[in-house]
């Protein structure tokens, strides 16, 4: 039977993201759907402050949709969706970046719905919890997360994290593409950021994040290495795979690498979707 694409958003993402991975799976024949996680999406909290002229006083106070949002209601939620689809016929779960963690929560969850699990430059947390890897060497340096140039408000008085993605700074916007999208065009930068929200939620969960060897690692498993990556760094990716695979080695990661850095591969999806529709046979 063909099998469902069953799509995860990253941080501040939403189902939008993936369009254009949908329509190239779409013209190669291979049905998906895009998920929008708690508080994403059509959900979403997008404050009038957050318009032009922004307020950034204003901003880091508005209310949000996603305060008290916790990676386990991340993971029901697309244990849900899982569900419905696998009616159908078998799934394929794709998580992109920091939606790799409700991946795992999934696997860990319902692995005999799931078909394989395909991690996308994607946090696959084994040995560690996720906020221990922050402190890796692999992780890398805080340069690293020049992401937070764009930070608005205090997160734990929010109760998210908030960041305001249409700033105008041309210092912070360089800052920003070296880390997300260095091989994209700055045309193509700004429209990727124009399709984020300001709002993510706070918890990443703690051990109960981490994969289990009786239930995700019985599912087959895809890892596809962004070796231009420097949000989620190479040397970070390569050892979410070596945990993984010393976990169950005799289930261990198909690795596919592309030179995409970590937004290039959503712009332009025609390699990561060749991959995808080999593992649909």
């Amino acid at each position: 039977m063909e099998p469902t694409f069953v799509l995860v958003h990253g941080a501040f993402g939403n189902s939008f993201s993936w369009a254009p991975m949908q329509r190239e799976l779409a013209l190669r024949g291979h049905r998906s759907l895009a998920v929008d996680l708690p508080g994403h999406g059509f959900q979403a909290a997008f404050s009038p402050a957050y318009q032009a002229p922004q307020d950034l006083a204003a901003l880091a106070a508005a209310p949000t949709t996603l305060s008290g949002v916790t990676l386990a209601d991340n993971v029901e939620h697309v244990c849900d969706v899982v569900r419905r689809a696998s009616e159908h016929g078998p799934v394929i779960l794709v998580g992109h970046s920091r939606g790799g963690l409700t991946l795992t929560g999934v696997g860990n969850t319902v692995p005999a719905l799931i078909d394989r699990i395909v991690y996308v430059s994607a946090w696959c947390c084994v040995d560690l919890a996720p906020m221990d890897y922050a402190s890796t060497p692999e992780h890398g340096p805080p340069s690293l997360n020049e992401t937070n140039t764009a930070l608005v408000g205090d997160p734990r008085k929010l109760g998210v994290i908030r960041q305001s993605f249409r700033m105008a700074d041309p210092d912070k916007l360089a800052s920003l593409k070296a880390v997300l999208a260095d091989d994209c065009t700055e045309a193509e930068f700004l429209a990727y950021l124009n399709t984020l929200e300001p709002d993510e939620n706070l918890d990443v969960g703690g051990d109960d994040a981490r994969a289990q060897a009786d239930t995700w690692g019985r599912v087959r498993r895809t890892y596809i290495r962004l070796t231009r990556d420097a949000a989620i760094p190479i040397a970070l990716q390569d050892r979410f795979i070596a945990e993984a695979d010393a976990l169950t080695p005799d289930n261990q990661f198909d690795v596919h690498s592309l030179d995409s850095s970590h937004v290039r591969v959503l712009v332009h999806p025609e390699d990561t979707a060749a991959i995808l529709a080999g593992l649909a046979t």
